[in-house]
């Protein structure tokens, strides 16, 4: 038996996913959704016969062989590889939606690599046509027919729109083209041009999965009458219902009553299917406009709600299995799906995530920008988990990735204690661009830091008719030659004698810490007297530690500052031949 084909919907954040599909099964959940943005994974069933329907006259002489398609719509913020199946995407097709004015958007770059990643074929829906300058308003048709009703003025600017999609896609390692132009489905991806607003194009996006399916994908659509497999969507407490969870079943059968295994936090859950509740078809399991049909039974591929006990300790992404008679093998094969692929290091971040495919897609990103993954764990951030980072040796791995999960109120606390660094959000690439512009900045913070605790080349010029006391300690105004002059340090001679540390430095009012060239500031010394070991003319060098010499060897210091170095090495190997080497 063939089962309709899982087409998962993405792309970037308001190009119009739920509008597309609003279009295919005249609905209009993206309305219903708050700011318009789809906030929870949602699968609708659209039959055959509707797919005939609104095809009409383009699907003469062409034969449907799968009795329809089984469409999932992820949030604009949801990662596609959460959806799992076998280890692998559960989708079986994809139609990635790209606004044709937009072009490329962050999370459509995320889409690609993850599609291209999991081998997924794929569609391109080049939506809101109807933006494109120009346009004369049609509603429910081809984009042939749309298109050839257009000013000269309209189809020259949307074929230049086209074109820079095109060349926007093969820059991100992938050949396409007008749908109604390609030879070889297998190496060129189809883009088609759509309106999901007015339901323009949505006649050849139905042809287009329904003939890639028929022709590629027969093998992988084959399903048994066996004991059900599926994925959790989505775990939700719904009124009268108690905990509930949204699923895809993408082979065998499901029965009312049936024990399910499913993956839980701790360990797999084992529980019964209470209640099997099927949407309509074209209508969704997130929003029904309808009530839901409750059914005794469910045949792949399907989009059900199932309520029964314990299914709040059930986990997003992980699989679901009927046991039939062998519990125990069920939980096997479910331990053995949710058990996290991901490479981890002695030493590196921590991530958090919404779902197992997240955690992984997450750590397959890490990996390839070459940053080291000490745990990966699905669920909230937790105290637990800051006081695991804070841990970390390297400053610059004291973080926590944060994917679409929340940061609990003693976590929130924690963090205040340390210097751990929590990176939240809902787009990987986002989040690893944080990272990177954090980690670039905090390299340099370090390197400031580690500056600061070297002694740096300074000079400075002890100035006339600027002694304000002459010991205990004394009191002098100084010019600033070359460097910088700090607290804390010692003054250097010519002719090799070591005399006082600076005390204090002030301008005016203000004390500092450190004074650097060009400047010139109040200094107090102690140990020294002016008119004996120091007097008004007198140039003098801080006094470098050999240590710190060796050091300021490898640091990028300027012309003058390295004549200060070289000539206080000078003064010290008069003493010492050796000094600094």
């Amino acid at each position: 038996m063939i089962r309709q084909p899982i087409v998962s919907v993405l792309g970037h954040v308001d190009h119009g996913k739920t509008a597309l599909l609003d279009s295919i099964r005249g609905s209009n959940v993206a309305a219903r959704e708050p700011g318009a943005i789809t906030q929870h994974i949602g699968a609708t069933e659209v039959p055959s016969d509707t797919i005939t329907d609104v095809c009409g006259d383009l699907m003469e002489g062409r034969e449907l062989e799968v009795p329809g398609l089984l469409f999932i719509d992820t949030p604009g913020h949801h990662s596609f590889v959460t959806l799992r199946a076998r280890g692998g995407a559960l989708a079986d097709l994809a139609v990635l939606v790209i606004d044709i004015n937009e072009g490329i958007m962050p999370q459509t770059v995320e889409s690609l690599s993850i599609l291209k990643r999991f081998k997924t074929p794929f569609l391109v829906a080049a939506n809101k046509i109807d933006r494109v300058a120009g346009w004369r308003k049609k509603t429910s048709v081809s984009f042939r027919e749309m298109i050839s009703d257009q000013p000269e003025s309209y189809v020259e600017y949307f074929d230049q729109k086209f074109y820079e999609l095109v060349g926007q896609l093969y820059q991100q390692g992938f050949d396409s083209e007008m749908f109604d132009k390609i030879e070889d489905f297998t190496t060129v991806v189809a883009v088609v041009p759509t309106s999901g607003k007015f339901a323009v194009g949505i006649q050849e996006v139905l042809l287009m999965l329904v003939g890639l399916a028929q022709r590629f994908l027969t093998p992988r659509l084959k399903t048994v009458s066996g004991p059900a497999k599926g994925t959790i969507l989505e775990v939700k407490e719904e009124r009268g219902l108690g905990p509930t969870i949204d699923t895809i079943i993408y082979d065998g059968v499901i029965r009312k009553g049936d024990t399910i295994v499913l993956g839980g936090t701790e360990e797999p859950l084992v529980t019964r299917a209470r209640t099997l509740l099927k949407p309509k078809p074209l209508d969704e399991i997130r929003d029904p406009r309808e009530r839901f049909d409750s059914v005794d039974e469910v045949y792949a591929a399907a989009g059900i709600k199932i309520s029964g006990s314990g299914l709040e300790s059930a986990i997003a992404g992980s699989p679901l299995r009927v046991s039939g008679e062998d519990v125990e093998e069920a939980k096997k094969e479910v331990i053995q799906e949710t058990k996290i692929e991901v490479e981890t290091e002695d030493t590196g971040i921590l991530v958090k995530a919404d779902a197992i495919g997240s955690l992984e897609a997450i750590s397959f990103e890490l990996r390839n920008a070459k940053i080291p993954v000490k745990m990966a764990e699905v669920g909230d951030v937790s105290k637990r988990d800051v006081v695991s980072a804070a841990t970390v040796a390297d400053p610059l791995k004291r973080v926590i990735f944060a994917f679409n999960v929340d940061v609990l109120p003693d976590a929130k606390e924690e963090l205040v204690r340390t210097d751990v660094k929590l990176l939240e959000g809902n787009i990987i690439y986002g989040i690893l661009e944080d990272y990177q512009a954090w980690a670039e900045e905090m390299q340099l913070e370090l390197e400031r830091r580690r500056l600061r605790t070297i002694t740096h080349p300074g000079k400075i010029l002890l100035l006339e008719d600027h002694i304000f006391r002459a010991s205990k300690p004394a009191i002098v105004g100084v010019r600033v030659l070359a460097g910088r002059i700090r607290q804390g340090v010692g003054l250097l001679r010519d002719d090799g004698r070591v005399i006082g540390k600076i005390k204090s430095l002030r301008s005016g009012e203000d004390s500092l810490k450190e004074a650097i060239a060009g400047s010139e500031v109040a200094m107090a010394v102690d140990g020294v007297t002016v008119g004996r070991q120091m007097s008004p003319g007198d140039v003098l060098y801080v006094d470098i530690p050999e240590s710190a010499a060796k050091k300021l060897d490898s640091v990028d210091l300027n012309p003058d500052e390295k004549e200060v170095l070289e000539r206080v090495k000078e003064i010290k190997r008069e003493e010492d031949p050796f000094w600094g080497m």
